[in-house]
């Protein structure tokens, strides 16, 4: 009997974790790490997902898409910390998909992030209070405030790779680790509509990231890329730079050298990211 009262109290408590755009958030990891030194838990992290506002219907992968990055680099944090985690994107009402949660996995206790009231939709839904009550839980109230955190620039180069997934996601996993700002630059397409195409492949790319929760900012720019940046760089100075490219064997600023020079001429770090979009179009063709 007194071997078995031994297990079970070795047994890791199952903490739930209830947090959308505020999951990364340093207060959030900060609240996890000070429950563990308390003693072992587990911890299962629901992040609901946001609703797509009005218009912007087409969104939802993407916003959802966001929830899942911001929810993995979470997840991989507390595993270096030594925290058996998993994790699920679920209803965009955080009230059902907690009750969800509870039903499906258990909690002994639950850990709430969110904005600052007024900003959090949550709060203003008395959120907070109707989970308690309704589980019965002990449940702790982070607030996070991703404003506070330190803020990268990124200045991000991308023309006819604009709409990549891969330049998307890299965004998303940066904004997720910490606060981040972009600005996206657009070197104009070649031909007679290359501004127009280009034009309207960067505003798509824009209404997606905000709508995936970035701050972002983008304008077209004048074709020699290099210049571009130079002249971005000088407008509003960035921590680092991301380009996307198409391969080399289709990417003239890559037969240009443009990663190596952007290197020389800003001294900033930079981030390739290669993306074909003929390849990403083929599946779709040959299916139809």
């Amino acid at each position: 009997m007194e071997a078995s009262r031994d297990k079970s109290a070795q047994e890791p408590a199952h903490v739930l974790v209830v947090a959308n755009e505020t999951v990364g958030g340093q207060k959030l990891i900060d609240a996890i790490e000070r429950r563990a030194a308390r003693g072992p838990i587990r911890c299962t992290v629901v992040c609901p997902q946001n609703t797509p506002k009005r218009g912007f219907v087409i969104y939802d992968d993407s916003a959802r898409s966001a929830a899942r990055v911001r929810l993995e680099l979470t997840l991989d944090r507390l595993r270096e910390m030594g925290i058996e985690a998993r994790g699920e994107v679920m209803d965009p009402d955080p009230y059902l998909a907690t009750q969800d949660a509870i039903r499906e996995w258990g909690a002994d206790e639950i850990i709430v992030s969110t904005y600052v009231y007024p900003r959090s939709g949550w709060l203003r839904r008395d959120f907070v209070e109707r989970i308690q009550k309704w589980s019965g839980l002990p449940v702790e109230h982070v607030v996070v405030d991703l404003r506070e955190e330190p803020v990268r620039n990124v200045l991000v180069v991308a023309s006819q790779t604009v709409g990549g997934p891969q330049l998307i996601e890299s965004l998303e996993r940066r904004a997720t680790s910490s606060p981040h700002r972009f600005t996206v630059i657009a070197p104009q397409s070649g031909g007679d509509d290359g501004a127009a195409a280009t034009e309207e492949r960067l505003e798509q790319t824009l209404a997606e990231l905000r709508q995936a929760g970035l701050k972002v900012k983008g304008y077209v720019t004048h074709p020699d890329p290099l210049l571009s940046i130079r002249q971005a760089m000088q407008i509003s100075p960035a921590d680092e730079i991301v380009i996307s490219t198409l391969p080399k064997q289709k990417s003239r600023w890559l037969r240009g050298d443009l990663i190596n020079q952007a290197r020389k001429a800003t001294g900033r770090p930079v981030e390739h990211i290669v993306f074909d979009p003929d390849a990403a179009r083929e599946p779709t063709e040959a299916a139809a």
